[in-house]
């Protein structure tokens, strides 16, 4: 006969980590994995655009990028989009960036609502 209680041991360890794998799936926030003009970087030339791919899609109606100088005057050619093909990057077109320090600020809402947030700088010589 087989004792019962070690049996469903291992039915109980399987459905919990289902429930904290379902728990943290249902928290997820959009986090960025990569920048292009990367964070803390230095460019030689004026980018046309700032990229940046995050790790979860994101909802395009309420996800933004904004570009400023060290004045707060804004740099950007538009707005923000997200990715048709990859929901997951999102870029703005840029004007013309003289030398000098610019700011990076994002706001991303992922799919199921969560909202995030960041900023970053980067330098053209």
């Amino acid at each position: 006969m087989r004792n019962f209680p070690q049996d469903t041991r291992w039915i109980r360890g399987l459905a919990t980590a289902l429930l904290l794998t379902a728990a943290q799936l249902a928290h997820a926030h959009a986090y960025p994995t990569h920048q292009t003009p990367s964070a803390g970087a230095t460019v030689t030339t004026s980018p046309r655009e700032v990229v940046i791919d995050f790790d979860d899609r994101l909802e395009p109606a309420f996800s933004a990028i904004t570009v400023t100088d060290s004045h707060g005057k804004s740099f950007a050619d538009g707005k923000a989009a997200v990715d048709v093909a990859n929901k997951k990057r999102m870029s703005i077109a840029l004007g013309e960036l003289t030398p000098g320090v610019y700011t990076v600020a994002w706001t991303a809402v992922s799919a199921d609502g969560h909202r995030t947030q960041g900023r970053y700088t980067f330098t053209v010589k």
